[in-house]
């Protein structure tokens, strides 16, 4: 199963985003983590949402930022705001041994 991350795109500091992360085949995902990566930087986990609708954020994303299901969709969403230049990373899912590409969020000040 491959993993999609999408809706990324370049905005301006302070604004807002949602990522989407939908497995191809369309199946409902478990535990699903959202991660991120800056050019020179290692992987960072931002936020994970369990079975049981349970969330974890990082330190960074606490307050800004929402993971939640959209149940009809089958998606899991990472809604991002109040975003600043230093958010500017590529953004990718994994549910459980599953992942896929990423999608590029860029933060302009």
């Amino acid at each position: 199963v491959q993993l999609q991350a999408s809706g990324g795109g370049s905005v301006q500091a302070g604004e807002s985003l949602r990522l989407s992360c939908a497995a191809t085949t369309g199946e409902y995902l478990n535990d699903v983590a959202w991660y991120r990566q800056a050019p020179g930087k290692l992987r960072e986990l931002v936020a994970r949402i369990n079975t049981h609708d349970y969330t974890y954020y990082a330190d960074f994303a606490q307050g800004r930022f929402r993971v939640f299901r959209e149940v009809v969709k089958n998606t899991v969403n990472l809604e991002m705001g109040g975003l600043k230049p230093e958010d500017t990373a590529v953004y990718f899912c994994e549910s459980g041994p599953h992942s896929g590409q990423g999608s590029l969020v860029t933060v302009s000040s």
